[in-house]
């Protein structure tokens, strides 16, 4: 996972860029960094942010910087941007995304008498890979669409030169890059996230299409290539991964999670004392459906939101468990006695939902625990963005492999509600979350509530294509 932000200006854009920046911390927890061009060149500073958030390592780097085009990054991949010399001229790149035959071209690479200079895990940097490719092109955009071709995975990219800043969206425009404005000051920014913009006063002007570069300078933004005919954008943006505020594709996060909500709530009427989130990204599903089965909204469960982000993006399973079990908070006069609806966006490993939060309410005295999910069982590990690196981690492969001794070669029976495989399985994982009952909702009713076409939508993490 990671964020993206860039900005134009007219004056110092240090401000800017780093509350910009910042504003993607929940979508990364390992590294964060920042570039700028001013009239002394470039400024780059980057810091490990695994032990402390963004603006506690950032806040007196961005004081001290002065530049008029500015880029940031939060990601769990590798320290960026990066300040690299070519033929193009001297420029700053980040990027984000996952680039699966990152050592095959690194290799093909190095037997060409390429160097690397930056590490990031053990391995080559993939920012200084990307950069690399890029530069073997004839010019910066052929450079760049070449690269795209090359790599396997996605890859959203932001370069920083003295005439503005170059963004590209990935081919098939699974993750979002969207432009804003302060057209009358001659401003612009680009981000990630959407959400990004709205408090630090800029309008959205267009998103990017896939495959789309554009060029944003002081004098307007040009498009260097146009979009491809094919997207497929990944619908987990509005499940989980996307920021609630945010919107892509035009499409709202937080009225598709209601919506989802509202859909779990039509699958059966349940008699509960209350419906809850998992906190964060389970609250808009629970508030669907609260609305729509007419049952309170409580808070069982609450978030201690000083100094915890994401359980499901540090890299380990060590530091994973230890956010699940600190970050979340029971309260006890709320649970004790109560039957319960419990809206969660998915169950991907279940390891945290099981051992931790689900633990929790029982502790505490829950009578019932229903538990509604915002997507169907997850078959496939995503191969465009980083997270679950293994099939076999998720719970529904468990499921399946424990009742049946094997993969199936076809999972279509395992997201068909109405056969017995996946009653099997879904039964398999109640009893292993320990919850009085479970219902997912379908392929069809994600679609339906987060309101694109299906041929736009990337659903490779349930049929795996």
């Amino acid at each position: 996972m990671g964020g993206l932000f860039g900005v134009v200006s007219n004056q110092n854009c240090s401000k800017v860029l780093f509350y910009g920046t910042d504003y993607h911390s929940h979508l990364g927890t390992e590294n964060g960094g920042m570039a700028l061009w001013g009239q002394d060149g470039f400024y780059q500073t980057i810091h490990s942010i695994s032990q402390a958030q963004f603006k506690s390592k950032f806040v007196n780097d961005y004081k001290e910087m002065n530049g008029i085009m500015g880029i940031g990054s939060i990601n769990n991949v590798a320290p960026q941007p990066l300040i690299v010399r070519s033929k193009f001229g001297t420029y700053a790149i980040a990027e984000s995304g996952l680039i699966t035959n990152k050592d095959t071209l690194a290799e093909g690479l190095l037997r060409q008498g390429v160097s690397f200079n930056e590490m990031a895990g053990g391995g080559v940097n993939p920012v200084e890979l990307v950069a690399r490719l890029i530069n073997r092109g004839e010019t910066l955009i052929d450079g760049i669409v070449n690269m795209q071709k090359l790599i396997e995975g996605s890859l959203c990219l932001l370069i920083l030169k003295e005439d503005g800043i170059y963004a590209a969206r990935d081919l098939y425009g699974r993750f979002p890059l969207v432009i804003g404005s302060r057209e009358k000051k001659g401003e612009y920014v680009v981000a990630t996230e959407a959400s990004a913009l709205q408090n630090l006063g800029y309008d959205v002007l267009q998103y990017l299409g896939p495959g789309e570069i554009v060029r944003l300078s002081r004098s307007g933004v040009r498009q260097m290539r146009a979009p491809m005919p094919v997207k497929k954008v990944c619908a987990f943006l509005w499940i989980y991964t996307g920021e609630p505020s945010s919107a892509y594709e035009g499409k709202s996060v937080e009225i598709a999670r209601e919506r989802c909500g509202r859909a779990l709530a039509r699958k059966n009427r349940l008699k509960a004392d209350f419906v809850t989130g998992i906190p964060d990204s389970g609250i808009g599903h629970a508030i669907g459906y609260a609305q729509e089965a007419g049952i309170p909204y409580k808070r069982p469960l609450v978030k201690y939101t000083p100094g915890y982000g994401r359980s499901y993006t540090p890299p380990s399973q060590e530091i994973r468990d230890l956010v699940a079990t600190m970050k979340i908070i029971a309260v006890r006069d709320v649970i004790r006695g109560s039957r319960m609806v419990v809206c969660d966006d998915s169950i991907v490993r279940g390891t945290q939902l099981k051992n931790f939060t689900i633990k929790k309410l029982w502790d505490n005295g829950a009578r019932e625990i229903h538990l509604r999910v915002a997507c169907p069982p997850l078959m496939y590990p995503c191969i465009y963005g980083s997270s679950t690196r293994s099939r076999g981690e998720l719970a529904a492969r468990r499921a399946i492999r424990t009742l049946h001794g094997k993969d199936p070669e076809s999972v279509a029976a395992y997201l068909n509600p109405k056969s017995k495989p996946y009653r099997e399985m879904v039964e398999w994982i109640r009893e292993d979350l320990n919850v009085t009952s479970l219902k997912y909702l379908t392929i069809d009713e994600v679609i339906d509530a987060i309101g694109l076409p299906e041929e736009d939508l990337c659903l490779y993490c349930w049929r795996g294509c």
